[in-house]
């Protein structure tokens, strides 16, 4: 019997992390996003490489130290030892969204941040969670005394009046005021790792549709629609990557599916005529 030598793709290595909800691999699916663009990445190395900088910060204080003096020891470690940071100055660059290249420039974006961070905290002991909180990720610590909102930007803690200031221009845009407003907590629910994930695609999806790389759509369009596959836009947007791609036969399967599924979207007449354009093409 001859068994295959033949290493996974990028994208079945990904499939098979994020198949269970059950000890998501949040760090591994992170970092295993940049296989696209680097394929030769090794993601086991970017592991062993936060696996490092934890046991660098855990020497830092006993054992027994308290959540509270762990999260200051951990913020001087990460922010100001090390010097992670938002990249000011480079906010869309891609690398910003790759782990292996965030912990070798030490600069990234909020969720980027967020994930490396989190895991050293909760190697310490901490109990962290991502929070999806509207155009700018953040983090939740809870502390004997109550609870911690962190901007992983920076590492300032946010107080509620500083959320809601920052919320302000989202909930306006969004009709969310007066009698339509919502209570700050519900901005601030936890994140699940398949959440973080998508968010992380759908930021590299954003960046390569302004530049109209289709190619690189189609690929972060593929690991959306396994980590989320009846998220029935992301089937209609992978259409559209096929299409300016010229993958007319792939652009109606998707499509349709969209078609089959999107009961009340508002562009399902626009998207059934494109389809039967391309089956015309077709025949």
């Amino acid at each position: 019997m001859q068994f295959s030598t033949l290493a996974p793709t990028p994208l079945s290595y990904f499939t098979a992390l994020v198949q269970s909800d059950t000890s998501f691999p949040l760090l591994e699916a992170a970092a295993a996003i940049a296989q696209d663009e680097y394929p030769e990445l090794d993601v086991q190395q970017v592991l062993g490489d936060v696996d490092q900088l934890l046991a660098r910060v855990k020497r830092r204080f006993p054992a027994d130290a308290q959540a509270l003096h762990r999260l200051r020891i951990l913020n001087q470690f990460f922010y100001h030892d090390l010097g992670f940071g938002g990249n000011i100055n480079n906010y869309y660059e891609i690398d910003n969204s790759y782990l292996h290249a965030v912990l070798k420039t030490r600069r990234g974006i909020p969720i980027s941040l967020a994930v490396l961070w989190m895991e050293l905290a909760q190697g310490l002991g901490l109990k962290v969670r991502g929070v999806a909180f509207p155009g700018h990720f953040m983090v939740k610590i809870t502390l004997p005394k109550g609870q911690v909102v962190m901007d992983p930007f920076s590492g300032q803690s946010l107080s509620r009046e500083e959320l809601a200031e920052r919320l302000e221009p989202y909930k306006r845009r969004s009709g969310l005021v007066d009698e339509f407003d919502v209570p700050l907590g519900l901005y601030l629910q936890p994140a699940s790792g398949r959440d973080i994930i998508a968010r992380m695609l759908r930021n590299l999806k954003e960046i390569h549709t302004s530049a109209q790389d289709w190619q690189r759509v189609l690929g972060v369009q593929d690991r959306l629609l396994v980590l989320l596959s009846d998220a029935w836009s992301e089937h209609r947007d992978r259409g559209l990557a096929h299409a300016a791609l010229g993958h007319t036969a792939q652009a109606v399967a998707d499509l349709e599916t969209y078609l089959a599924h999107a009961d009340d979207a508002l562009d399902l007449d626009e998207m059934a005529e494109r389809v039967a354009q391309w089956r015309r093409e077709l025949s």
